[in-house]
């Protein structure tokens, strides 16, 4: 039976790709899509949890299709008298938040694409209650203290002001490895000892996979799954790209039964 290595692209915006490489048999292979097969949107999830590799990567290929440099990472807490008792309560003061923000949008008249992923985490505390916090990723053009004005309860009778929630601390994403998107999503998507669950906005990008089953041979395959690390040979193979860093950006990995596969990460370049 022959074997076939197919190369899937996910293409994530215009500045992130991931590449797989990996062997299928005849019997695995559609006949219809055996070539470069067309553009296929990756579903977008109503929610999903962060505790398997699969939900960590398509949340990565979300964030890196919607967000980037200037837009907003942040961070909410909850004071213990706020303090929601289930996660479905988290959720419907994310709902409430989220609601507010577009609120704030419209009476300011701002032209604004509102876009979020969020991530909510829970956590047992000392005495046994569980904590709820979230991290999001924000694409809006209000400012940060604009956003974090917004973390509070509805003013009562006699307030200036409603109370604030909890803790609400915002950045602007830079492009570095480290305090970039990638690296803020790789944190949020790492396993811990938080549960997390996340969900998006309905009007994200969506990225695509595009398959290829005769750009590489067996032969070829197993020959750089022997020498990984030619950071050249895959800018030159991908070009216009180059990867994002030598000892997270390229991973060759052997199994019995499937043989050798390939899994590299890649950024644009920028000039």
């Amino acid at each position: 039976m022959r074997n076939f290595i197919r190369e899937k692209k996910i293409v994530c915006g215009k500045k992130y790709m991931e590449v797989d490489l990996y062997s299928l048999n005849e019997n695995q292979l559609d006949r219809k899509k055996s070539k470069r097969s067309k553009k296929k949107k990756v579903s977008l999830p109503k929610q999903d949890k962060l505790n398997d590799k699969n939900a960590r990567r398509k949340f990565i290929w979300l964030a890196e299709s919607n967000f980037g440099e200037g837009d907003i990472f942040l961070t909410l807490t909850y004071k213990d008298k706020y303090l929601p008792r289930s996660y479905d309560e988290a959720n419907k003061e994310m709902t409430n938040f989220f609601l507010r923000i577009r609120r704030r949008i419209k009476t300011l008249g701002l032209d604004d694409e509102f876009k979020y992923i969020v991530v909510t985490s829970e956590k047992k505390g000392k005495d046994e209650s569980i904590r709820f916090h979230h991290h999001l990723l924000i694409k809006s053009s209000l400012g940060r203290d604009e956003i974090e004005n917004l973390w509070r309860r509805k003013r009562k009778k006699g307030e200036k002001i409603g109370d604030t929630i909890g803790y609400a601390n915002s950045k602007r994403i830079q492009e570095d490895v480290n305090t970039g998107i990638l690296g803020l999503v790789n944190y949020l998507a790492r396993h811990c000892t938080y549960r997390r669950r996340w969900s998006c906005s309905k009007n994200l990008e969506r990225p695509y996979i595009r398959t290829n089953d005769h750009k590489y041979s067996r032969k070829r395959l197993i020959e750089y799954a022997l020498d990984p690390y030619d950071t050249q040979r895959w800018e030159k193979i991908y070009k216009g790209y180059k990867i994002t860093d030598k000892d997270n950006g390229i991973v060759a990995t052997y199994n019995d039964f499937t043989g050798w596969s390939i899994y590299l990460k890649l950024r644009k370049r920028l000039c």
